[in-house]
């Protein structure tokens, strides 16, 4: 059994990690940090969480912590996974990975040195539609690939609990930040591809000036692969999802979604050939249980920090090409 401690104990916390983790089947909390101790003592309270603490750099040194889930607001991210690394503690951390690929780059360097196992919290990547597509795709059900569109929206103003996403200084960006990585990620995890060339467009945020409301990334994948990602604030959580092949295509409505059933349809010469719906429930259980396997020594985790560093220099690419009006090459990860 692999003991965690999340370091940033907030609402993904509550609403996901904790009922993630309760589906999981090697995996349970020991220990929980927020900045205000008063309130890690009262969610520790309330989750039956044996210790609570003030920092992640606390929490990181308890003995009964085998691995640490970075689950702090994004500007915290570097430091945090510094301390548990410095402590000798493998570390999930919540995407975006960092506030830029700076960051990114110092997390991997610190984890390599150390010896230390770096994940990223990329939970689409564990979700039966992405797999099942992933494999269909590299068996050739669609021939060569040709677009690739992922849509991400949901109502993010600044009513939204997590009022941080609507500062830049805690949040690094906007929608394509916050959202937009996991169409990024999601699309590089299904062709087993990568993007070296952006280009971007954005709606500006009229009550957040500094960040981007909605937004418009057009990839260029190394094997020829058109990518679209679409991304807001401003439209209710919708994520439909689509692959276009020389030899079919396949769709799904609220593809990145473990809350309902999502039926992907397979087309071929404008009809559609097979239908199938699949569950994603047990995304978030799944994640920590494969992070656990990998810490143990059981096999490799699909989604290492090199992916986070990977995905954070094609959002850096996105906001320079909103800047420069051009688009712009995305430096590969090695």
């Amino acid at each position: 059994m692999v003991r965690f401690g999340i370091a940033g104990f907030g609402l993904h916390a509550v609403k996901r990690l904790m009922p993630g983790f309760a589906l999981s089947k090697n995996c349970r909390v020991t220990a929980i940090s927020r900045p205000n101790f008063e309130k890690a003592q009262a969610s520790a309270r309330q989750f039956n969480i044996p210790h609570a603490f003030a920092s992640t750099a606390e929490l990181s040194q308890c003995s009964e912590v085998d691995a640490v889930f970075v689950a702090t607001p994004n500007v915290a991210h570097v430091n945090d996974v510094l301390a548990a690394v410095a402590a000798g503690k493998p570390v999930l951390c919540e995407k975006p990975m960092g506030m830029n690929a700076g960051e990114c780059r110092r997390m991997v360097e610190a984890a390599r040195a150390a010896g230390v196992l770096l994940g990223v919290a990329h939970v689409f990547r564990f979700e039966q539609t992405t797999n099942r597509c992933r494999e269909r795709v590299a068996a050739g059900a669609l021939g060569a690939p040709i677009f690739a569109r992922s849509e991400f929206s949901f109502l993010g103003g600044r009513e939204h609990a997590r009022t941080w996403l609507n500062d830049v200084k805690v949040a690094g960006g906007g929608p394509i930040a916050d959202i937009g990585v996991h169409c990024v990620d999601t699309l590089r995890y299904i062709l087993q591809d990568e993007v070296v060339r952006v280009s971007a467009t954005a709606i500006p945020n009229r009550t957040a000036p500094d960040i981007e409301a909605a937004a418009h990334l057009s990839l260029e994948f190394s094997r020829g692969t058109l990518g679209a990602v679409l991304c807001s604030f401003l439209a209710d959580y919708r994520t439909p999802f689509e692959l276009v092949g020389d030899g079919g295509s396949v769709r799904a409505d609220d593809f990145l979604n473990v809350e309902r059933a999502v039926t992907l349809e397979w087309r071929r010469s404008h009809t559609a050939v097979e239908t199938e719906t699949l569950s994603n429930q047990l995304a978030y259980g799944l994640q920590v249980d494969a992070f656990a396997a990998a810490v143990e020594g059981k096999g490799a985790f699909p989604a290492p920090g090199e992916d986070g560093w990977q995905n954070q220099e094609i959002l850096d690419a996105a906001y320079r090409s909103i800047r420069s009006g051009k688009a712009e090459d995305v430096p590969q990860v090695k």
